[in-house]
């Protein structure tokens, strides 16, 4: 009761489910299995091993208007868990024209993905959080259910987003955001412990954001300041460089109140 087309690629020891179609320019890797109801649609790449759930559908057209109807293409990296509903799009043909999600994913039930998007390694998106198009994430970020990040927004790797939160603006890496809109509540502290950081880097990394986001200064003067007083920290180095590239989003901020500078005692 599936449909593969004709031209389109399998692996070794695939598994395809009823009512699951796979386009002719589809490549799906060893080892991967689509339970059921599953589409993978144009040229979409599935890496080996990922195993993906009923009513997703992998490699729609981009929801993009500038979208003139050419090839593009959405590529997905090996042992990616892919839940119930979940929608990722290829790339737009006046942009990038692709869509890249890395390895080792856990995407659960109706997250999305839209257009040009670049996930990196290792990410967990808990259900219905949505990026829009034009977002790069790091490895290691973590995203609360029904968040939602806007196009254009960069989020650092190992930044944590919360449940509900909304991203206008880039994410440091190791940031830690949360509310609507969102704000920086801190570094992500639990997360670096689990990543394997000394405990000398985690110390570095906090009091260079302590002098980057002090308001008696300027955010140009603050980060000259921490280049030359932290810079030697690999850790807080990724975070001033972070500050210093802009693109084409502003930067999330700590809330106007002064909230903390971590969250040592909260999740990561």
């Amino acid at each position: 009761m599936a449909v593969v087309e004709p031209g389109a690629q399998l692996g070794t020891g695939v598994k395809i489910g009823p009512f699951c179609l796979v386009e002719a320019d589809a490549v799906i890797g060893d080892g991967v299995e689509l339970i059921s109801h599953v589409s993978i649609l144009g040229a979409t790449t599935l890496g080996r091993g990922s195993i993906v759930y009923p009513m997703a559908v992998l490699g729609a057209a981009p929801q993009n208007t500038k979208h003139k109807g050419g090839r593009t293409t959405l590529t997905i990296g090996s042992n990616n868990t892919i839940r119930e509903g979940v929608t990722m799009h290829r790339g737009t043909d006046t942009s990038r024209g692709a869509t890249t999600v890395g390895d080792n994913g856990n995407f659960l039930a109706y997250v999305h993905i839209a257009h040009d998007c670049v996930l990196g390694d290792n990410i967990t998106m808990a259900n219905m959080a949505t990026l829009g198009g034009h977002v790069t994430i790091g490895d290691f970020v973590i995203f609360g259910g029904l968040s939602a990040v806007h196009q254009f927004s960069r989020i650092g790797h190992h930044a944590f987003i919360g449940g509900a939160t909304t991203v206008f603006g880039d994410v440091i890496p190791y940031g830690m955001t949360q509310g609507a809109p969102g704000f920086l509540r801190g570094l992500n502290i639990i997360g670096m412990k689990r990543s394997g950081l000394p405990r000398a880097e985690i110390y570095a990394a906090r009091a260079a954001y302590r002098m980057i986001f002090d308001r008696s200064q300027t955010m140009s003067d603050n980060l000259k300041r921490a280049s030359l007083e932290y810079g030697n920290s690999p850790a807080a180095a990724e975070i001033i460089g972070f500050l210093s590239s802009r693109d084409k989003r502003h930067f999330t901020l700590p809330h106007h109140d002064g909230a903390g500078d971590d969250d040592a005692d909260g999740e990561d």
